[in-house]
């Protein structure tokens, strides 16, 4: 009887044993199983996309930090806009810019409306100033007529220029300053001496004499003048010319050197004071009779 008891009992307690280490395993499975279900459900909501009015909501709803609001700040002093003036210095700089990379692109069609531009503001302008000294009277740079109280522009003569600059001063000008630089790199020129050089060689050996030449040709051709009368103007003004040029043209070539909102400025001058010092023969002509008729 003592055994059977012995038996009994032992049976009833590895029962219990087993059932309680089954218990554990199944509470233990069925942990696991509902995690792993959660995660897989985490990764199911986060991986689909927020509309954006949900995203705006929950972004406004959040408290920022001060890490965000610093960010927040400096990007929108990035993003704010520029001041609506510009100052002369940037827009002079922009220009700058936009002009040397056209003259790096098209040298020769860029030089040519250039040209075009420069010369018939200059002659504008050498019209304007004679009209404006003949107020004063005796003066000799007078070419407009003395009749006249208002200002009349002389149209033809302003298309002469315009068109002397666009298809001759300016292709050939192109050809001169690479044939220019050409030489000073074969010369192994530096320093102060590249101004130097230029400046004689552009003045001095070939380059003002061709110029003007060609301009006071140019202007008799196109007033319909014959070769003889044209070689005359050359040969009576030629000299004239050169000195006032080297007066203008050499301290601007050795001071400013290649500074090119100055040197269009200076172009613009030098045009005018052509055009006001030798306009076309008819208008000096009509002057010096229109004087006479006063005397």
């Amino acid at each position: 009887m003592g055994a059977v008891a012995l038996t009994s009992a032992s049976c009833i307690l590895t029962g219990r044993h087993y059932s309680r280490l089954s218990s554990q395993k199944t509470i233990h499975s069925a942990s696991r199983f509902f995690n792993s279900c959660a995660q897989s459900k985490h990764r199911i909501y986060s991986r689909r996309k927020i509309p954006s009015l949900y995203q705006n909501r929950l972004l406004s709803s959040e408290t920022p930090t001060a890490s965000t609001s610093s960010n927040s700040v400096k990007s929108a002093a990035a993003k704010s806009p520029p001041d609506a003036k510009r100052t002369t210095s940037s827009f002079s700089g922009e220009f700058v810019a936009w002009y040397e990379h056209h003259l790096q692109a098209r040298p020769i069609p860029t030089k040519a409306v250039t040209g075009c531009i420069l010369w018939g503001i200059g002659d504008i302008v050498g019209q304007v100033v004679p009209f404006i000294m003949k107020k004063e009277e005796g003066t000799e740079t007078t070419v407009v007529s003395l009749e006249k109280n208002y200002f009349e522009c002389d149209y033809p003569r302003t298309a002469r220029a315009m068109f002397f600059g666009f298809a001759i001063h300016a292709p050939l000008s192109h050809v001169h300053f690479n044939l220019l630089e050409w030489m000073t790199v074969k010369g192994g020129f530096t320093g102060l001496s590249i101004p130097v050089f230029k400046t004689i060689m552009g003045q001095f050996v070939y380059w003002s004499w061709i110029s003007n030449s060609l301009y006071h040709g140019a202007m008799g051709a196109m007033q319909g003048k014959s070769f003889q009368q044209i070689y005359d103007r050359i040969a009576d003004v030629i000299w004239d010319t050169q000195k006032r040029q080297w007066v203008f043209w050499i301290p601007v070539q050795l001071l400013i050197r290649h500074q090119l909102n100055v040197v269009l400025l200076t172009s613009v001058v030098w045009t005018a004071l052509l055009s006001a010092w030798y306009p076309p023969e008819e208008e000096v002509a009509e002057t010096i009779v229109m004087e006479e008729k006063k005397d």
